[in-house]
């Protein structure tokens, strides 16, 4: 295992912490301690996945995500001591693919890190395309389109998608939908796959208030139409 974690966090026995657990899991760890190196290490190391405070001075957490959204889409687990819902949303929204709230079990950590690269690299072994009506979803390239249009996914809104268009018209809770995105380590909210839902309608649907693709199905979940 060679994969490069990147930790963002100014607090240096967190870093240290995690550091050491990651490394006995045999993954290599580069560190920053402020958003502005963090961002910049990113940038320059092009590390597999980013643990990323959300609280960091030079330039917050929330500000390195949207930015590293811009121009990539490598996998970002975001870490703070604030537990409001609205922040944890916020971090989804900005692209996060998994949020980890302080004080945490640094083997919790590592265990999420796993579940996140794993979906990540290893796309698993349903059809190698799936397609509904000109939306298609390609497994092994990790590519979706919508007609001639490219949309660019992260982690997690692809697993979600995946999910629902493996099978079209099959009605997902939100339960299903969050172990489908996140896999069995974690343990987290289920409206979070709402925020999921958001950002997908609003990257394929021609027209994200009034969908057309993605369906709610009224207090159940979730459904993609059948072609």
């Amino acid at each position: 295992m060679h994969e490069r974690i990147l930790i963002v966090d100014d607090e240096p026995e967190i870093v240290r912490v995690l550091r050491g657990y990651l490394e006995q899991a045999g993954y290599r760890v580069l560190t920053a301690y402020d958003g502005a190196e963090g961002l910049r290490r990113a940038r320059q190391d092009s590390p597999d996945l980013v643990i990323l405070d959300l609280m960091l001075p030079a330039m917050d957490g929330i500000d390195v995500c949207r930015v590293l959204r811009h121009s990539s889409d490598v996998p970002i687990i975001m870490v703070t001591a604030r537990v409001e819902e609205t922040d944890r949303v916020l971090g989804l929204e900005l692209g996060a693919d998994d949020y980890v709230t302080k004080p945490f079990s640094p083997r919790e950590v590592v265990a999420r890190v796993r579940a996140v690269l794993r979906r990540y690299r290893n796309p698993g072994t349903e059809e190698p395309v799936l397609v509904v009506d000109d939306l298609q979803l390609d497994v092994g390239r990790r590519t979706v389109q919508r007609g001639q249009e490219s949309a660019e996914l992260t982690p997690s809104e692809f697993e979600i998608l995946r999910a629902l268009m493996s099978a079209p018209g099959r009605v997902y809770t939100r339960l299903q939908l969050l172990e489908a995105a996140q896999g069995d380590a974690y343990e987290g909210y289920e409206r979070t796959v709402d925020t999921h839902i958001k950002n997908l309608r609003r990257k394929i649907e021609p027209d994200p208030p009034n969908p057309t693709y993605i369906l709610t199905v009224h207090g159940v979940g979730y459904k993609i139409r059948e072609a």
